[in-house]
C-alpha cells in the first residue's frame, strides 16, 4: 500500500508540474525530420517513409539557416536534437548538414535503420558529433526481414550495429524493437540475440494504429499479449538488464515506474517540437499529420515566435474533447492519453489500457 501511495504522490507531482509549464513550456527536443524517403517499406511504419519521396524536401542551406536561427533564439546546451526520417543517412548532404550542427555546438543523435552504416560511416558519425543513435530491430532474420519489406535487412542493420559498437564512441546505443501479433513470441528469443552484443539499452515498444499500421489490423496486439510484453519487460529489468518500455501511454498506477525510469508524460508541443521534411512545423512526428496539428512552415515563421504563441492545441488536457476520458479517476494522469495516438475524427483515445492493465 504504501509504494501504491508513493507512486500516486510522484504522479500527482508530474501532473502539477505538468500544468504549471503549460503557459511557457521549456523546448527540450527538436527533432529534424531531414526526408521520408526510406530504404525500406515497413508495413508498420507511422510516416508511410518509402523511396522516391524527395520532392519538397529542404536543402542543406535550409537546414544550415535553421540551426543558425535556433541556435540564435534558443539556449541550445539545453535541447537534443533528434535527426530521424524516412533514412536520414540517404541524404547526400547528411554529414555536410550534421558537420553544421557539431560545429554550432548542438547535442545530437539519431533514429536509423542502420543498413548503410558500415565502419567508414560509424566513422564519419562519429566525426560529425553524433551522441546517441537508436537502431530498429523488430524480429530475428526472417520476421524483421518481412516486416520491413527488405530482404536482408536483418543481416545488413546488425551489421551497422556492430560497427557503431566497434567504434565504441557514442554516448549510447539502443535497440528499439516494435511488438507486434506476429513477432511477439520472439521476445525471449531476441533477448538472447541482444543480451550477447554491447548495446547500452533495449526500448521495446507496442505498434501504435497510426500511418501505414492502420491498414494492417492483424498486426495489433490483443490484450493478453499486452500483458505478455510488460511482464517480459518487468522480468528483465528485475534481472537487471536496460530494458524499458517507450513514453506511449499511461499503464495505471501498478505499471507505472515499474517497466520504465520514470512516469508517463506526453511531452509533444510541451518539451518537443519537430521540423518535417518540408519545413513543416509540429509537435511529436508520430502524430497523424492533419491540417490542425501543422502549427506553422520554417520558411516563412520564426520557431521562436512559433513555439511561444501556438501549439495551443498539444498544450490542453485531450479529456477535454471526450466526456468519457474526462470523468474517468484517472485523467488526473493520463490527461486523455497521449497525443499520437489520439482519433481526431472520433475525439477519442485509439489506445488506453484501462481495462487491460489496470
Amino acid at each position: 500500500m504504501e509504494k501504491f501511495q508513493i507512486k500516486q504522490e510522484h504522479l500527482k507531482a508530474v501532473s502539477e508540474y505538468r500544468s504549471s509549464i503549460m503557459n511557457d513550456p521549456p523546448l527540450k527536443n527538436l527533432f529534424l525530420e531531414l526526408t521520408l524517403r526510406c530504404n525500406e517499406h515497413c508495413i508498420h511504419c507511422g510516416s508511410r517513409c518509402g523511396e522516391g519521396i524527395a520532392e519538397g524536401e529542404l536543402s542543406a542551406q535550409q537546414y544550415k539557416k535553421i540551426l543558425d536561427d535556433v541556435k540564435r533564439d534558443f539556449d541550445i546546451s539545453q535541447i537534443m536534437l533528434d535527426i530521424t526520417g524516412g533514412e536520414p543517412l540517404l541524404r547526400k548532404d547528411f554529414f555536410e548538414i550534421m558537420s553544421y550542427a557539431n560545429k554550432l555546438g548542438y547535442i545530437w543523435g539519431m533514429t536509423t535503420n542502420a543498413t548503410l552504416i558500415d565502419d567508414t560511416v560509424a566513422e564519419k558519425l562519429f566525426r560529425c558529433g553524433m551522441s546517441t543513435v537508436s537502431v530498429s530491430i523488430d524480429g530475428l532474420g526472417q520476421t524483421h526481414d518481412r516486416l520491413r519489406g527488405k530482404k536482408g535487412a536483418f543481416s545488413l542493420a546488425m551489421n551497422g550495429v556492430n560497427a557503431l559498437i566497434r567504434h565504441g564512441g557514442f554516448e549510447h546505443v539502443q535497440i528499439t524493437t516494435v511488438i507486434n501479433h506476429q513477432n511477439i513470441n520472439e521476445l525471449e528469443d531476441l533477448f538472447d540475440y541482444l543480451k550477447d552484443i554491447d548495446i547500452d539499452s533495449w526500448r521495446v515498444i507496442n505498434i501504435e494504429p497510426m500511418g501505414r499500421a492502420k491498414d494492417h489490423s492483424e498486426l495489433m496486439l490483443t490484450a493478453d499479449e499486452y500483458k505478455q510484453m510488460f511482464q517480459f519487460i518487468i522480468q528483465k529489468r528485475k534481472e537487471g538488464y536496460c530494458v524499458s518500455y517507450g513514453c506511449s501511454h499511461f499503464l495505471g498506477i501498478e505499471y507505472e515506474r515499474t517497466v520504465r525510469d520514470w512516469y508517463y508524460f506526453c511531452t509533444a508541443g510541451i518539451y518537443t517540437a519537430s521540423i518535417m521534411y518540408n519545413g513543416d512545423i509540429c509537435a511529436c512526428l508520430d502524430i497523424e499529420r492533419r491540417p490542425e496539428v501543422i502549427q506553422g512552415n520554417i520558411l516563412r515563421d520564426d520557431l521562436k515566435s512559433v513555439w511561444e504563441n501556438r501549439f495551443e492545441i498539444f498544450r490542453r488536457d485531450l479529456s477535454e474533447k471526450n466526456d468519457k476520458c474526462r470523468s474517468c479517476p484517472e485523467n488526473t494522469y493520463c490527461r486523455g492519453g497521449s497525443q499520437h495516438s489520439w482519433d481526431h475524427d472520433m475525439n477519442e483515445q485509439r489506445i488506453c489500457f484501462k481495462g487491460i492493465l489496470f
